[in-house]
């Protein structure tokens, strides 16, 4: 009797840890998604042409110290806006900066801009580093007022008077070095959905976060990729594709 309690003890704990493993992997990847980059030039998409071109197939963004970014400019794509979404992709750069992935954001086009491609908005930061906090994938208000909105490991709801912290261990600084690949590709996947977004690093869920601040949240915006201003830089991204969730 106590050896049949037992086994069945174990089954319990192992179907349970095996539904946590589950929802923290990305969802498997849908037949049909859209090519937003053909692999070939930037068809679709408009950026500061000094700055931007196609290398090898990919998508490649670099500032030099003779060819410096006047402010943060953004290679923005061009044939449609995000709602809900899934965005797939794939990045990889260099330490010297940082770089990111815009969604749900705006082209700012008015007269006090530094350049003509800046955006502003929801931003999944991109770093070639590992040491929590300047890692990637985390969100970052580019242009706005709060920052850093939600760090990687975080389940976070901003509410009308602020952040709310309901979780912080989706994954920790070891876990973090064993995924993410140093000088080599990662793997992104964004969800959003409503006033929730997810980001998930080479298959695994790394924050959670919504939006609850009537005044803040963001429901439909501009595609864009960042070249930091500062010191020479560059980043690079291949295999993006797009599935529109419809309600």
């Amino acid at each position: 009797m106590l050896r049949t309690v037992l086994a069945l003890n174990l089954c319990l704990l192992t179907s349970v840890l095996s539904a946590k493993d589950d929802a923290n992997q990305a969802p498997a990847e849908q037949a049909g998604l859209r090519q937003l980059f053909n692999g070939t030039d930037l068809t679709g998409w408009n950026g500061d042409p000094r700055l931007w071109s196609v290398r090898d197939g990919v998508i490649h963004g670099e500032t030099t110290p003779e060819n410096v970014a006047n402010g943060n400019t953004f290679l923005i794509w061009k044939d449609g806006t995000l709602k809900d979404f899934e965005l797939r992709l794939s990045f990889r750069c260099n330490a010297t900066n940082n770089s990111g992935i815009q969604y749900r954001s705006k082209h700012i086009t008015d007269g006090s801009v530094r350049n003509d491609w800046v955006v502003r908005g929801y931003q999944h930061e991109i770093r070639n580093e590992v040491d929590f906090p300047n890692t990637s994938s985390f969100i970052y208000d580019e242009g706005g007022k709060r920052g850093r909105i939600c760090q990687v490991g975080e389940v976070v709801r901003w509410e009308t008077d602020g952040k709310k912290v309901l979780k912080s261990d989706l994954i920790d600084q070891d876990e973090f070095k064993k995924l993410f690949k140093l000088d080599d590709w990662n793997d992104v996947v964004i969800l959003a959905e409503g006033n929730r977004i997810r980001h998930y690093l080479n298959g695994r869920l790394i924050l959670d976060f919504t939006d609850a601040d009537p005044a803040l949240a963001l429901s439909e915006g501009v595609l864009a990729l960042q070249l930091h201003a500062g010191k020479p830089m560059w980043a690079e991204y291949k295999n993006i594709r797009l599935r529109e969730i419809m309600k």
